[in-house]
């Protein structure tokens, strides 16, 4: 079959094959009497939720650690630091979206209150808040900044609110479950649509020496009912956390994967069964580990889910502002990097920048930023194969060019709304003689960058080894990096 187009976006969309009675959803049950075929079929048709697929299609978000830290040069919080203390000169909510938004994010997830428990917005649960602080004379509220500047330049917005608290003096009762609910109603209530919201699971003592027991599936109740739309992330059942902060995701990176069963008690599998349908189960097991999603691991599961990765890393070796790293701040070819290794990696990359004492964004980091921009736009600006003339055949597709072209980066992409089926695949181009490997991988899902050394010819292909099923290719495009 050939194809002749001419624009960037190659469709190569292969015919979906039925597969019995099997729908899409982003979880499936694995049964008793399912042969390892039925399994791999299964795990083919394991699909996101909306929320998860808008999510993964952002590619590049960013933080905003900004607090208490930012003044006390510190990277955790202690006790009995002083509201006081809080005291930006000159901060700009606006500086933080625009930079945000010409490095290519697309959302913006503030830091609302990190683990010392003072909160950026007035709260009326607590004292510990910018209205006890000098910053506006205590009439200052940093999110309702951050939420107008995000909806003036068409930001999304994410919220962090760290459930540990350490200088609440209810941290460690059940009281503390109520009152840290109230505080994630006021974020998601008074500020407009938020798109996510991210939990760590830190969990140390508060004041009274207490840990505290977090009331997860309430929290999540909380979300679904105030922001439906909102992905949960990391201790939450959207998105889980790649398990590194460097930046740098996995080679095989399966968004497909086992779920830790409820025990053998009808109640304990009846509720779990509930908790998939409404979006609220808690996070399976340990999702660290180098292999997460192989046929040797859903082979043996007994529910598959739709478990996406984030990528989470700062520009500076630390997470809030300290100005003895001003020289520190990551090179632009370092962000690139971290780019082909985070989304290049069927994952989103979530990216660190943390305003100064005055509040805005320090001009190291803004250089930074600028210089990885730049790289991008020059290499994925323009697809070298616009227009190529394609064939498919079976799991082969080849790209011949009107003449021969000069590239050294190759863009895959699945049509991961539909599920995440591509194994193993090989890049060859065609050297006057024969067909010579230049690449090659194992999972693409969302999408996959791989780069090599400069190569010049007019036919490349791409072949695709194993799959789970019928592999959905929706771009196949060459590119050059500057």
């Amino acid at each position: 079959m050939k194809i002749q187009r001419a624009c960037i976006q190659l469709f190569l969309m292969l015919v979906l094959l039925p597969a019995g009675k099997l729908t899409a959803q982003n979880f499936i049950q694995i049964l008793p009497g399912d042969s390892p075929e039925m399994i791999v079929k299964k795990a083919a048709r394991v699909c996101p939720s909306d929320r998860q697929a808008a999510w993964q299609e952002l590619e590049f978000t960013v933080f905003v650690h900004f607090g208490m830290n930012t003044f006390t040069n510190r990277e955790w919080g202690v006790k009995g630091t002083q509201a006081s203390v809080f005291n930006p000169t000159a901060l700009d909510a606006e500086q933080w979206v625009k930079t945000a938004k010409m490095a290519g994010a697309r959302l913006l997830i503030m830091v609302a209150k990190h683990h010392d428990g003072f909160c950026l917005w007035p709260s009326k649960y607590t004292d510990y808040t910018v209205k006890n602080s000098p910053w506006k004379n205590g009439n200052g509220d940093v999110m309702a900044e951050v939420a107008a500047a995000c909806k003036k330049h068409g930001i999304k917005l994410g919220v962090y609110l760290s459930p540990w608290d350490i200088n609440s003096p209810i941290y460690g009762t059940d009281e503390y479950n109520v009152h840290f609910r109230n505080q994630l109603t006021e974020l998601l209530t008074n500020y407009g649509p938020v798109d996510e919201v991210w939990f760590d699971g830190a969990c140390g003592e508060g004041p009274n020496g207490k840990r505290q027991v977090y009331d997860w599936h309430d929290y999540y109740n909380t979300i679904r009912s105030l922001q439906p739309q909102a992905v949960i992330a990391i201790m939450g059942p959207d998105v889980r956390w790649v398990g590194t902060e460097s930046g740098y995701g996995r080679e095989t990176e399966w968004s497909v994967v086992p779920l830790s069963s409820a025990s053998n008690d009808s109640i304990a599998a009846r509720s779990q069964q509930a908790e998939l349908t409404e979006g609220t189960f808690n996070p399976p097991g340990n999702m660290m580990e180098e292999d997460l999603g192989s046929r040797e691991k859903i082979l043996r599961a007994k529910t598959l889910i739709w478990y996406p990765s984030e990528v989470d890393v700062s520009i500076r070796p630390g997470w809030f502002y300290h100005a003895g790293q001003d020289s520190l701040v990551k090179s632009p070819e370092q962000l690139v990097d971290i780019w082909y290794s985070s989304v290049g990696r069927n994952s989103v990359l979530l990216l660190n920048l943390p305003p100064d004492q005055r509040g805005l964004i320090h001009k190291n980091d803004i250089a930074a930023l600028k210089g990885m921009r730049k790289i991008l736009d020059a290499t994925f600006t323009h697809n070298l194969a616009d227009m190529s003339t394609i064939t498919r055949n079976d799991s082969v597709i080849l790209l011949e060019m009107p003449s021969p072209v000069f590239f050294d980066r190759v863009m895959l992409c699945e049509n991961f709304r539909n599920g995440q089926r591509v194994e193993a695949f090989q890049v060859e181009i065609w050297n006057g003689n024969t067909w010579q490997e230049i690449a090659r991988g194992t999972t693409i899902g969302y999408k996959r960058l791989l780069r090599f050394a400069p190569v010049n010819t007019s036919r490349a292909r791409l072949r695709i080894f194993s799959s789970r099923d019928v592999p959905e290719i929706t771009e196949f495009g060459l590119y050059k990096a500057p």
